[in-house]
Formats: structure tokens, C-alpha cells, sequence
């Protein structure tokens, strides 16, 4: 059976204020081109298809756009799950009724985890989807008290899975978790705020592939046939350096496994450079002019007037500007922190500093810890 991976679309994602309904649709468009040149039977979609729970319009009909196409014009299966981004409750309306149509949703978390059944020349194949579940919500569905971690959660569920599968079948997982020794980027929501989301990928070897979704950088997760797709597009400067894409799975008769990534070219790339501003403003044959997303960084130390205006003529989506060597003031400065590798419990307590003078305690970290998982929850709609 040959199926393709795909994960993290975040329809409906904004980058640094501009809308990326218009880039992604142009991405979506090259998967269809996929599908149809390599005459996958299936697609697997392993979470976090919009960036938020309650997405803009426009993304809904993005999302309607492409379904339609891949059900009903390149004639393919699609399983998909929901991810930390997505709401659960409204990813998976109507799920029953689209099943007749081949479209196979797995939004709220049960205590009954069905696979979704394919069938090839050889036979059988099971998909069994895990949609994202934090630690609290498998406890209440399975009764299983002693679950106090992601990993503990992860391992539960998937014994679960595995309970509904026949002995010896081909089997394919499809998760949205952070499997431990992964490599992150700065565009991932983390999974927990307190304590550790990460998953170890021993839970997945009794699968014949296992379909990630969450991180965004394209990857193998502990074995070769456990990994990441990636995203859908770069969705950070820490990015830039990535190539995005699909995975097309190839699955024969003995439950083994060849993978083939297909790169996905964007509409606009995201880029960053970094130099001197007279250089970067005169010298093409190093830095050439591009309608890339842009991030640059200045070294100079000098007062520079309208560094923006001067930019946008050769970088129209110039997006920003960093200038490392000089601080509000415009005086030369030995070093700074860099904010955006800061996780939320250590920009806190920066600002508690600030505000008061002293260090955040142990027992005030956890309290705030505690409230933001607690909002991030509520924000997906999963009830603890």
C-alpha cells in the first residue's frame, strides 16, 4: 500500500501579521499534484490542521477546499487527527457521517480506539489514529488514576490501540506528540508547560510506521520508520533552513517499509541574513533581491535613519529587523537575550523581576505553570 504523510498544516496561521491562507493554498495545490503522480491510496494527516481552535473562515474553507479535492477528484482515503492546536469537538463533527465518503476524523479521545481499515492487493491494513490527549483526559477516559505524564498517557493509549488490532497484521500509527531527542523549532506550542510532554518511541516499534505530527522540522523520531512530516510551510525564521514536504510510505506484502520525501516548494520562502547595512543595501551578488519573508540582522553599531524604508525596495516582505549590537537607546551593547528562545515560565519570570525586584520561587513558578496549562486547555477545549 502506498500512502503520503502529512502533518502541521496550521490553516489559518498568521507570520509576524500577514495571512498565509493564500501561500498555503499554493502548497496544497502541489500536493494534489502528489497524489495524483504517485497514486497514493491514502493521505494521513497527523494533526494540528488548523493553528487555532477556533479558525478563521477563510481557513475552514481552505480545509473544505482540499478535502474535496483529494475524496472526490484524486479519489484517496483521508484519515486525519486532531493535534494540540485544533479543537477536538470541532475537527471531529459529523465524523460517522463522512465516513461513507471516505474521510476518516479522529477529534475527541474514547475509550473505544477503532482503526480505520484499508485494503491492498496483499490485504488488510490497519491506520490506528491517537488524537492528541493530555495526561488528565486519558485518565478520565480510561480510569487510569496512575497516569500522571505524557509518556505514561501515550504508552496507555497505544496499548489500547494495539488491543483492537489483530495479532500479526500490518499496522500503521498516527500520532501528535513530542517524541524525546527530537529536534524543535521556535514555530512548536509547547505540550506542557510544567513538567516533560516527552514521549519515548518505544511505544510505537510494534508498528510497521508510525505518521508523526507536532514538530515541525522533518525527521525520523528513534527509528526509521517512526517519523516526522513536518509542516506545511516554514512558519519561523528558525526555519529557514528547512525543506518542507510530504512523505510518500510505501508498505509491501511483508509489513516493510520504503520512504520518500517529496519537497514542497513554497510561494514566498522565509529567509534571514545578517551583515552590514551598506553591504546588504548595495551589494546584490551577496545579498539579491527576493519577495521572500525576511529576517535581517543588522551589525552595525551606528544610528541608521529609515533602515525599513530603505530595505522594503529590495525586500518588499521584509518582516524584521534585528539589530543585536545596540540597544533603545541606540548605544553600543556587549550582549542580549534572545526572547524568542525563552520558554513562557522563564519570560515570566522576567517580567516578575522586572516588576518586583525579585526571583520568582519554586512554589510561585508552579502556581503560574499550573494556570497557563490550565488556560492552554481550556483554549483547546479539553476538559480535565
Amino acid at each position: 500500500m502506498r500512502f503520503i504523510h502529512t502533518a502541521d498544516w496550521h490553516l489559518g496561521r498568521l507570520f509576524h501579521g500577514q495571512h498565509l491562507t493564500e501561500d498555503q493554498a499554493y502548497v496544497l495545490d502541489q500536493l494534489h499534484a502528489v497524489v495524483k503522480a504517485s497514486g497514493a491510496e491514502a493521505v494521513v494527516i497527523s494533526g494540528d490542521i488548523y493553528d487555532r481552535a477556533v479558525p478563521p473562515t477563510e481557513a475552514v474553507a481552505l480545509l473544505n477546499e482540499t478535502l474535496d479535492r483529494l475524496l472526490l477528484e484524486d479519489k484517496v482515503k483521508v484519515i486525519m487527527t486532531a493535534g494540540n492546536h485544533d479543537s477536538a469537538e470541532r475537527l471531529g463533527f459529523a465524523s460517522k457521517l463522512l465516513e461513507a465518503q471516505g474521510l476518516f476524523v479522529r477529534g475527541n479521545l474514547t475509550a473505544n480506539l477503532k482503526p480505520v481499515v484499508l485494503a491492498d492487493e496483499f490485504g488488510p491494513v490497519y491506520f490506528q489514529p491517537f488524537t492528541y490527549a493530555e495526561p488528565a483526559l486519558v485518565r478520565a477516559v480510561f480510569d487510569r488514576a496512575d497516569i500522571a505524564d505524557f509518556d505514561a498517557a501515550m504508552g496507555c493509549v497505544v496499548q489500547q490501540g494495539l488491543q483492537n488490532l489483530p495479532a500479526n497484521c500490518r499496522k500503521v500509527a498516527v500520532a501528535h506528540a513530542f517524541i524525546a531527542g527530537s529536534s524543535e523549532t521556535e514555530s512548536e506550542r509547547p505540550l506542557s508547560v510544567g513538567g516533560s510532554s516527552n514521549v519515548s518511541a518505544s511505544h510505537f516499534r510494534p508498528f510497521n510506521y508510525t505518521a508523526l505530527g507536532h514538530l515541525h522540522n522533518p525527521q525520523q523520531a528513534g527509528a526509521e520508520n517512526i517519523r516526522y512530516a513536518g509542516s506545511l510551510l516554514k512558519y519561523s525564521f528558525d526555519e529557514a533552513g528547512q525543506e518542507k514536504g510530504v512523505y510518500i510510505v510505501d508498505l509491501d506484502a511483508a509489513g516493510r517499509v520504503a520512504v520518500e520525501k517529496v519537497n514542497l516548494q513554497p510561494q514566498k520562502d522565509v529567509c534571514r541574513v545578517r551583515g552590514y547595512f551598506d553591504d546588504i543595501l548595495h551589494k546584490r551578488e551577496l545579498y539579491p533581491a527576493t519577495d521572500a519573508y525576511m529576517s535581517i540582522e543588522l551589525l552595525d553599531t551606528q544610528a541608521i535613519l529609515d533602515i525599513r524604508g530603505q530595505l522594503e525596495k529590495i525586500y518588499p516582505n521584509l518582516m524584521q529587523v534585528e539589530r543585536p549590537n545596540i540597544n533603545a537607546g541606540g548605544q553600543l551593547q556587549a550582549g542580549k537575550a534572545d526572547y524568542r528562545s525563552k520558554s513562557e515560565t522563564e519570560l515570566f519570570a522576567d517580567f516578575f523581576r522586572q516588576m518586583t525586584a525579585e526571583e520568582l520561587t519554586a512554589e510561585q513558578q508552579a502556581i503560574f505553570e499550573k494556570n497557563l496549562d490550565e488556560l492552554l486547555a481550556e483554549q483547546r477545549e479539553v476538559k480535565a
